[in-house]
């Protein structure tokens, strides 16, 4: 075989790999994400159990978000510096740890524990597989991102359903079964951390760096200010978010008299309409402007919500749908 065909077979062959390790990311982060929708999904079991007040909900996802959001950047810009490719599986254990101990727990203490465990396995997990969806794009990043993300939202979406599947009538020992499914994440992860292993063995070998930053065009004022309006924007999306997705279940229950696992099969609906709107926001960004699609993303969910309170149960169901798909239409552009 000559030089040039096993150049070939060679680049091939690592097309493959990579795709692979794509797929396998975008699985994993569908896993991370059920994992991470159990913790909100479950309020309803939660509070009848240990008898707890809506403070004391919302201080569990206080703590919850806080370790799964604010921990990112803390560890993208160690990660940046010294590269970990074993830290996925690591992240993916610390939730595994935090759902036995969820499934275990036997006071309101140690549910606050519990969400600390798996918010700081989410936060190792997102920047560091992040940084290998563009590694392993082979400069398709936008596809790379956005297979990345699509199973990340799917993920959240079914989290909520497998919980009322599986917890909700049944009981907290039954969370449990959603440790199988960080097992599995951290044996894909373990895999790909092998991988990137590899890859950054080559790359010190064959003595890549990364490309210099180019220096951007734009006065510094306006890039902060710029940048300052689209973390304002990105904060109030997610305070509404989060929001809705701890308190549904709770509104479905207090005004329709449904029960929690029925409560729970409507939070599915508003998360998978979430997902559905990062696929859909995508395509509209690129033919009508991604800043407009950001702005109605943000604002557009204002006159829906207003009618909420005055829908009937279809109605409160359809207005969610609509409220969830304008709310992730602009979170394929945001990331």
């Amino acid at each position: 075989m000559s030089a040039h065909a096993q150049q070939a077979n060679h680049d091939t062959t690592s097309e493959v790999t990579a795709m692979r390790v794509l797929i396998a990311l975008s699985i994993s982060h569908l896993l991370n994400d059920a994992i991470q929708a159990v913790v909100p999904s479950i309020y309803p079991l939660l509070k009848t159990e240990f008898t707890l007040s809506f403070t004391q909900i919302g201080l569990i996802t206080l703590i919850f978000q806080c370790t799964a959001s604010l921990l990112q950047p803390m560890v993208g810009s160690y990660t940046d510096r010294r590269p970990m490719p074993f830290s996925l599986p690591v992240g993916m254990t610390l939730t595994l740890g935090g759902l036995i101990m969820l499934a275990l727990a036997p006071s309101y203490t140690v549910i606050l524990i519990s969400a600390v465990f798996i918010g700081a396995g989410s936060s190792i997990f997102h920047p560091e597989a992040s940084r290998l969806a563009r590694l392993a794009s082979g400069g398709k990043h936008g596809f790379a991102q956005s297979l990345f993300q699509v199973g990340g939202n799917f993920g959240s979406a079914l989290g909520p359903l497998l919980a009322a599947a599986i917890v909700m009538t049944r009981g907290q020992i039954y969370v449990l079964w959603f440790a199988l499914l960080a097992l599995i994440g951290i044996g894909m992860l373990t895999w790909i951390g092998r991988w990137y292993q590899e890859k950054l063995a080559h790359q010190k070998r064959t003595h890549r760096t990364t490309p210099a930053a180019v220096a951007s065009p734009l006065p510094r004022n306006r890039i902060i200010l710029a940048l300052s309006v689209l973390a304002l924007l990105i904060f109030s999306k997610y305070i509404y978010l989060v929001s809705l997705t701890s308190y549904y279940t709770f509104y479905l229950i207090g005004k329709f008299g449904l029960s929690a696992p029925q409560a729970q099969l409507y939070l599915f609906l508003f998360l998978f309409a979430v997902a559905a709107g990062t696929i859909i926001g995508g395509p509209i960004g690129d033919r009508y402007g991604r800043k407009k699609v950001i702005w109605v993303s943000i604002l557009g969910t204002a006159p829906f919500t207003l009618f909420l309170p005055a829908m009937g149960l279809m109605g409160t169901a359809v207005l969610s749908i609509i409220i969830g798909i304008i709310l992730a239409s602009a979170s394929d552009i945001l990331t």
